[in-house]
């Protein structure tokens, strides 16, 4: 299977569009549709109508098809150092890392654009993307990208980015929030692991397909996942026999 059409079906997943969904859309079959996908047999203004129903265009799809395989996964302890000390600098790649210009950052932050740009050239001289002719900022990371795991960046920042998300109440900011604790087996534990491993990878999935719409039609989203065996305190205090 192309990556074109692996990616195709990538989208059609994550947007929770089924083959029956799109044959409505595009006046064909399902089972046609099926055909198309398994085939491989996408004539270019066929794909383009596909595209089309699923709101991306044929240059984006094929943006990520190529994917980002040849792009880092991960920054450099250095480049995270160099991130770690300065938070504004950190603030702006991040935004760059989510695909917002410079006119964006300008019109929606107290920042001047000889000061953006300066942070961008900062960013460039790092290594994490390239500030090209007319200020266009292409950023050199995959998309799924991953902060290490007790780096600079999450030991400088982790608890309070951490603290911050967790302390309103959910319901009242747009979200929500749901505890619980049961007795599982194993074999329940790791697949609950594995699910929400998944969730987690699609929470990046869902970001590389949104990046190509305007900043001002995104938002930042916090996702918390975590399990893990635990004692309720409830229980921890009950006198235990001795064995």
């Amino acid at each position: 299977m192309s990556p074109l059409i692996s990616t195709l079906k990538r989208v059609l997943k994550t947007r929770g569009v089924t083959y029956a969904d799109l044959a409505g859309k595009i006046a064909l079959s399902e089972a046609s549709v099926k055909r198309l996908f398994s085939q491989g047999t996408f004539t270019l203004e066929r794909l383009e109508q596909v595209c089309a129903a699923l709101d991306i265009d044929v240059f984006e799809l094929a943006k990520l098809a190529r994917g980002e395989h040849s792009k880092a996964e991960q920054l450099s302890v250095k480049q995270e150092q160099a991130l770690a000390k300065d938070r504004v600098l950190l603030g702006v790649f991040y935004l760059a890392y989510n695909g917002w210009q410079i006119d964006d950052i300008v019109a929606q932050y107290d920042l001047t654009r000889p000061q953006v740009f300066s942070m961008l050239r900062k960013l460039d001289t790092i290594g994490v993307l390239d500030l090209l002719a007319g200020d266009v900022v292409r950023v050199k990371l995959a998309r799924n990208l991953r902060l290490r795991r007790r780096g600079p960046i999450e030991t400088a920042y982790g608890r309070a980015v951490v603290g911050e998300f967790l302390s309103p109440e959910f319901d009242r900011v747009g979200g929500a929030f749901r505890f619980e604790f049961r007795e599982l087996s194993t074999a329940s534990f790791a697949v609950l692991r594995r699910k929400l491993e998944r969730v987690a990878d699609e929470v990046h999935e869902l970001a590389e397909l949104d990046s190509m719409l305007p900043s001002s039609e995104r938002q930042t989203v916090g996702v918390a996942v975590g399990i893990r065996p635990w004692k309720v305190s409830m229980v921890s205090g009950l006198p235990e026999k001795k064995r």
